[in-house]
């Protein structure tokens, strides 16, 4: 599969779901960003995104139910240096009865490049059984937002091509 890398001006159309900076303490042997950083960031931009959709802590406490991760893919496409200003975007493809997917676009800032795409598919769960089950009525509307939002962009999302709600 051929993958089109978005511009650094169409990524900038999404608000950023995270903003941070590399930190001393996650520069690895190398002299760079090590690997668990980039889940790191993939994985609290995703979580912020959920929040929006009414996924939060409240949520998992009062309701019940919150979301797994079932399968990521990350491609690093350049690697970030000390002090380096990062955003993340994040897109929401699509969703199923019950699994979302959603790709974090990972920006170095001082270089405007996109340094890293993290994809992942989340399952809704019951927090009690541990087992999927749907998204309620408000959660899948708000969701559907996000993706009819997404689907407006005029660029194709970089995926892996093989991470959905089809493959679960």
């Amino acid at each position: 599969m051929t993958r089109t890398t978005p511009s650094t001006d169409e990524i900038l159309q999404i608000e950023p779901a995270w903003k941070d900076e590399v930190h001393p303490d996650w520069i690895d042997v190398n002299g760079h960003m090590n690997i668990r950083h980039y889940v790191d960031l993939g994985g609290h931009s995703t979580d912020q995104v959920c929040r929006a959709t009414g996924i939060d802590d409240d949520y998992r406490a009062e309701r019940r139910m919150g979301v797994f991760t079932a399968e990521q893919h990350l491609t690093y496409l350049q690697e970030m240096q000390l002090g380096a200003p990062i955003t993340v975007h994040v897109r929401t493809l699509e969703r199923s009865a019950k699994v979302g997917h959603m790709v974090a676009l990972i920006m170095d800032r001082r270089k405007d490049r996109l340094a890293c795409i993290f994809e992942t598919v989340l399952v809704h769960v019951n927090m009690d059984t541990r087992r999927g089950v749907e998204f309620p009525e408000d959660v899948a509307a708000a969701y559907d937002r996000l993706v009819a939002q997404d689907l407006a962009l005029n660029w194709p999302a970089p995926t892996c091509g093989i991470l959905g709600p089809r493959a679960r």
